[in-house]
C-alpha cells in the first residue's frame, strides 16, 4: 500500500520497497533498488487522484482532517479493514508534500476503528518529523502515546455474520 501511495505521488512510477542502514551515503542503497518501475498509466490521470487525496486531508468533510500539517500539503486516503475477531483496523495511505513528494507511506493500526481516527494522525506525525525534523503538535503526540488500543481488544464482542442463502 505504501508503494501505491508512491505511485500516486510520482504520477505512475515507483521503486521497490527496501530498508537502508543510513540515509545520504552513496553506498547505502543497493543497485537493485535504484530501478524505476513505470506503471504504464498515463500521468494525466494522477492529477485527479492527487486532487482527491488532497481533499481528503485538507477540505471540510474530509475523512483525514487529523493528518493536516501546517505549511505542508498532505495527500491521503483513509480506510477501514474489516476484522472478524474484534474492532476493525484503521488504514491510511499518504504522501507529502503534494507539490514535490518526498515521502509516501501506509499506516495500519490494528483493532482501532476508522483510518482517520488513528492511522491518519500517526502518519502525519511521521511525515512531519521526516520532512521538517520536528513535531509542532505535542498534543497529538500525547494523544497517540496515551491511547491503549491493545487493552480495548479484550472487551470487544466478536462479530457474528449472518449466514447468506445461496441461490
Amino acid at each position: 500500500m505504501a508503494n501505491l501511495a508512491a505511485i500516486f505521488a510520482n504520477k505512475g512510477w515507483y521503486y521497490d520497497p527496501h530498508v537502508v542502514r543510513a540515509v545520504g551515503h552513496p553506498d547505502s542503497l543497493q543497485r537493485q533498488y535504484q530501478t524505476k518501475h513505470i506503471t504504464g498509466v498515463d500521468p494525466k490521470w494522477y492529477d485527479h487522484i492527487q486532487e482527491g487525496m488532497r481533499r481528503v486531508v485538507n477540505e471540510p468533510g474530509g475523512t483525514a482532517r487529523r493528518a493536516r500539517i501546517d505549511s505542508i500539503t498532505v495527500c491521503g486516503k483513509t480506510g477501514t479493514a474489516e476484522n472478524p475477531h474484534g474492532q476493525d483496523h484503521a488504514v491510511f495511505i499518504c504522501f507529502a508534500p503534494m507539490e514535490n513528494p518526498k515521502i509516501a507511506m501506509a499506516v495500519y493500526v490494528e483493532n482501532s476503528g476508522f483510518g482517520g481516527t488513528w492511522a491518519a494522525p500517526i502518519a502525519s506525525l511521521l511525515m512531519e518529523q521526516y520532512l521538517t525534523d520536528t513535531i509542532t503538535r505535542p498534543k497529538v503526540v500525547e494523544e497517540m502515546l496515551k491511547a491503549d488500543l491493545i487493552a480495548k481488544e479484550a472487551t470487544y464482542v466478536k462479530k457474528v455474520k449472518p449466514n447468506r442463502k445461496r441461490r
